[in-house]
């Protein structure tokens, strides 16, 4: 046996190698709360659903590159990796003649190691910008619209990634306002990795000093039962209705803070006009905002008068702006807010994203981190992250984002590591038509998600436990000596082979590898910062081959509890914002001079496109899972004992399911404007009457689907979301709703296959 520390974006800890090859984990001894995900992570060590071989589509192969409609039907064939590498080179160096670097795409959005050199997006960004740059994306699938709005708004990301300290909040807030709640599910995981999970302790630790806590969401457990929460059941995409009305409420009670309006905030007037209904005619009463929320106008009166008694943090969950309009309610808990008075202000204000992450809300670290060089991106190009689908399907289209008037370029080569856009992305069929497009798709994975079966060349990689490296986030305090904890599986190679490989068969090679190995990067990245921001911090960081000894290495603690914007408020001239104005912009003239009818220059009500009606009537929640961390290891063990006759579980009222004659473990169809798929049905009062939830992350399974005459026969959520952008100011992502209907499913149970090792031949 032998044991090896290492991290995941879940949690560190140490992996035990028993003497027959299997893999198992025990969280780190200084974790109060160790996340349950940690026992997906053994089937990585297996071979069940790997890619062990380099693959290409046979149509691509036999047939050469090009828009072609069989990606993702057309068979697989295994062979070798030079010979593949050189068939990928050549196309680089045919699109790059033709077209130039902007026709290449750089995918790389996803969660796939922890490490700070074997991160998938540098290193293809790296490999790139060698080349001389590719499109890639800009912002995120999480909270893209909210890294529009900011800066608009309050003048940066800081409420996003940086907010009042969770201690201040446990030992300050008499009142947390969560809207979309604090789900604890969603505190287990942390990009780059967290020692210690601290969320729900946190949150108990409030309670027990007596903080009360007001859950807005249609979903009851969208925050711990033990918090004794007050629920606010409210229907999916009304917060923003809800937030102006109490606003509302503030300022006809004279419960707002005038001083703090009148020095730290812009555009007051034209927004307190807009709540008397000065702009549409409609005054933002509680009476008004109950007909469309489900809230009693009197509860929200009353609510509004409570958030005034006390110091009140108002939350707003990264999955509540996740909608068409998602803009407004973030804009109107920030107007809400500042109505209050109480933004810097010890367990006062706002935050966005407080339980999204395990890391929001931790003392973020300065000191710098270890981190492989760029270069630089010398072509500079981007879109929007949730609209790739409309890049690849309408080239040369004009559409607008941030006030910018853009244009899509042609995308022939598209080149995806470490992400899963079939999970991140929305309406599937949309997805696969938009893949068709392209001329050529390369991915490098480590299993057969959908994205490498639509994929023409599929490079096998492997997991980060094949791996040495360094783990190391800003919220966390420490670093890791990532050891390996098995051999490669089959023929995988890690990201950096694979492009250094194809580099040097592009004659970039030297520049790309700098004449240095994986391993050796890994040392000269740590003795870089050792010698470097470590150094000048004062921490005294060992040699390298110490640093692995031990396991680890603490990092010191931020000595400051942090108040968000504490200095602003304390003196606005001195310390402005960095907004046209220097402070909380209310009404934004910058953004009411784009003239976008869907966003205009402050916080409004828009109702959703798609409502439910006759044929759909059913609001469908589409959030993140409790099982894993997005659709990473989705056949572990956690992730799979989450399933309910093999599906994703859907969950429904216990009302609305007797209304359909439908019973607890029945497989269910569940269908949309754009698509179906087969779920497992799991009846809770959690939800409010009319609400259906279901995860993201179960992998598509189209096979399965067909058998069954459906899209998906797994519970892939997202064949049922629709693809269009929050509005033309961030265009960011609309996957939190939809409408649907549900019905049992007739014959009989088709078999997952998606798991399964493709049909595969041999070249």
């Amino acid at each position: 046996m032998s044991t090896v520390p290492h991290a995941s974006h879940w949690g560190s800890f140490t992996a035990v190698r028993a003497a027959d090859g299997t893999v198992g984990v025990r969280p780190h001894p200084d974790d109060p709360d160790p996340s349950a995900l940690l026992a997906n992570l053994p089937v990585a060590a297996t071979g069940r659903a790997r890619v062990l071989r380099p693959h290409v589509r046979r149509g691509w192969w036999e047939d050469g590159p090009g828009p072609d409609a069989r990606r993702g039907r057309d068979e697989l064939l295994a062979v070798g990796w030079d010979e593949l590498l050189d068939r990928v080179a050549a196309e680089y160096r045919r699109v790059l003649a033709t077209d130039g670097p902007a026709a290449v795409f750089g995918g790389s959005y996803g969660w796939a190691s922890a490490g700070r050199f074997h991160h998938a997006q540098s290193q293809l960004h790296r490999f790139l910008n060698c080349l001389g740059g590719a499109t890639r994306s800009s912002h995120t699938y999480s909270h893209g619209t909210a890294e529009v709005l900011l800066p608009h708004v309050v003048g940066s990301l800081e409420p996003l990634i940086s907010p009042t300290a969770w201690s201040v909040v446990e030992a300050s807030t008499d009142l947390v306002l969560a809207v979309g709640g604090l789900p604890a599910k969603n505190a287990q995981v942390a990009s780059g990795g967290i020692s210690r999970h601290e969320v729900a302790g946190r949150l108990r630790a409030a309670r027990a000093r007596g903080a009360e806590f007001v859950l807005v969401s249609p979903q009851r457990d969208d925050l711990a039962a033990e918090l004794d929460a007050d629920w606010l059941a409210v229907v999916p995409g009304t917060d923003a209705a809800l937030l102006l009305a109490m606003s509302h409420v503030l300022v006809t009670e004279g419960l707002h803070d005038e001083d703090f309006l009148r020095r730290c905030c812009a555009g007051t007037e034209e927004f307190l006009a807009s709540l008397r209904g000065e702009d549409d005619g409609v005054e933002k009463t509680p009476d008004w905002a109950a007909a469309l929320t489900g809230v009693d106008a009197g509860r929200i009166r009353a609510l509004a008068r409570r958030a005034a008694a006390g110091r009140t943090m108002v939350t707003l969950s990264w999955s509540v702006p996740r909608a068409r309009y998602g803009e407004q309610p973030l804009w109107a808990a920030i107007a809400f807010a500042a109505l209050l008075g109480q933004i810097g202000l010890p367990g006062g204000g706002f935050g966005h994203g407080y339980a999204s992450t395990g890391g929001v809300g931790r003392r973020a670290g300065s000191l710098a981190l270890p981190t492989l060089p760029q270069f630089g991106d010398p072509l500079r190009r981007r879109i929007p992250v949730a609209r790739i689908a409309d890049a690849l399907l309408a080239p040369g289209a004009e559409y607008e984002v941030d006030g910018r008037t853009e244009t899509y370029p042609r995308l022939r080569l598209v080149h995806w590591a470490g992400g899963n856009p079939f999970h991140h992305h929305q309406d599937l069929q949309r997805l696969q038509r938009a893949f068709a497009a392209a001329d050529t798709v390369v991915v490098h994975e480590p299993f057969w998600t959908s994205t490498a079966r639509h994929a023409d060349v599929v490079l096998p990689s492997t997991t980060t436990m094949e791996r040495v490296d360094l783990g190391a986030a800003r919220y966390d305090d420490r670093i890791v000596a990532m050891g390996r904890v098995h051999a490669p599986l089959g023929e995988a190679r890690d990201d950096y082979a694979a492009l250094a490989a194809l580099a040097d068969r592009l004659g970039v090679g030297e520049r790309f590898t700098e004449g240095r190995t994986a391993p050796e990067w890994v040392e000269h990245l740590y003795e870089q910062w050792r010698e470097g921001p470590a150094a000048r911090a004062g921490v005294e960081a060992p040699p390298y081959a110490e640093f692995v000894a031990a396991g680890e290495l603490p990092l010191p603690p931020e000595p400051v509890e942090k108040v968000l914007f504490a200095s602003f408020r304390a003196d606005p001239q001195r310390h402005p914002l960095r907004t046209p104005s220097g402070r909380i912009e209310l009404h934004s003239d910058v953004v009411a001079g784009f003239g976008y009818d869907d966003c205009p220059g402050h916080p409004v009500w828009r109702a959703a496109d798609e409502q439910p009606d006759a044929a759909f009537p059913l609001h469908l929640v589409a959030n993140n899972p409790a099982s894993r961390l997005h659709s990473q290891l989705d056949h572990g063990a956690t992730s799979q004992a989450s399933k309910v006759a093999g599906r994703e579980p859907l969950r429904m009222h216990p009302a609305d399911a007797a209304a359909r004659g439908l019973v607890a473990g029945q497989v269910v169809v569940v269908r949309s404007r754009r698509g179906s798929c087969l779920a497992g049905l799991v009846p809770s009062a959690e939800l409010r009457e009319g609400v259906v939830q279901m995860s993201t992350g179960a992998w598509f399974d189209p096979v399965a689907g067909a058998q069954a005459g459906v899209t998906c026969g797994h519970g892939n959520v997202n064949v049922l979301t629709t693809d269009v952008g929050t509005s033309r100011l961030a265009q960011g992502c609309t996957g939190q709703h939809a409408v649907v209907e549900v019905a049992a499913h007739e014959g009989p149970r088709p078999r997952v296959t998606v798991f399964d090792q493709p049909v595969t031949g041999g070249s």
